[in-house]
């Protein structure tokens, strides 16, 4: 994502031999049952831009979306990850790969786009219909799926109007759509250095962490 500084297992089934060749069905069945508990996990998919894909970071694992898996996994709850970032996506982009992005099960979509229409100033009007439309197709694929909605802003360089109405396109589709809302998902990240990559745009290994943790006090009461 290119934008300005802003105030913003496989499971591997252990085929154990005893003593004369044969498999232990004991631990074979033992396998089974933890693949298949595997697969009864929900998934939480976020659907975004390059912060969702953890650009600039070590690993996916990094990303935000995979510090929640970690803080998911240490709470010992039913709910598994899938990362959907895309780098220097737009809500016409995201638009354009939902359907086949929603052919995967989904209990939880977090949207996480916009960003990039606003720093290339796309009109509000047009990012809004594409957001609704996103959020449209997951009501309509998978009815009893939560979705939330990660808020972006622009910077006030891209004019006081355009970042207002910005700013309240997420609150007014959040209420719309009576979805829950991360109003800044860069609170209390962006715009600070140390925080942030080089480039100052993208959060370091430390920023993700409390990108992260405003998703998750919202996120959580959806569990």
């Amino acid at each position: 994502m290119n934008f300005q500084k802003i105030l913003f297992v496989p499971i591997v089934i252990l085929f154990c031999a005893c003593g004369n060749g044969q498999v232990d069905k004991t631990k074979e069945t033992e396998s089974s049952a933890q693949e298949n508990a595997k697969d009864d996990k929900k998934v939480i998919m976020f659907f975004g831009d390059s912060l969702t894909a953890g650009y600039g970071l070590d690993d996916e694992s990094q990303a935000f979306p995979g510090v929640i898996q970690t803080k998911i996994d240490s709470l010992k709850l039913p709910y598994k990850v899938i990362n959907a970032g895309v780098s220097g996506e737009t809500s016409a982009g995201g638009l354009a790969r939902i359907k086949w992005t929603l052919k995967k099960k989904i209990d939880i979509f977090v949207l996480e786009l916009g960003a990039n229409d606003g720093l290339r100033g796309t009109a509000v009007s047009q990012t809004t219909e594409n957001l609704q439309a996103i959020i449209t197709a997951v009501k309509t694929t998978y009815p009893k799926a939560k979705i939330l909605l990660l808020g972006m802003q622009v910077p006030p360089s891209m004019g006081a109007t355009y970042s207002g109405d910005f700013k309240d396109m997420y609150k007014q589709l959040a209420d719309q759509n009576k979805i829950d809302l991360v109003p800044f998902l860069l609170d209390k990240v962006g715009g600070i250095s140390k925080l942030n990559q080089a480039d100052g745009i993208h959060p370091t290994a430390e920023g993700a962490k409390i990108v992260a943790d405003n998703v998750w006090s919202v996120l959580k009461g959806e569990l």
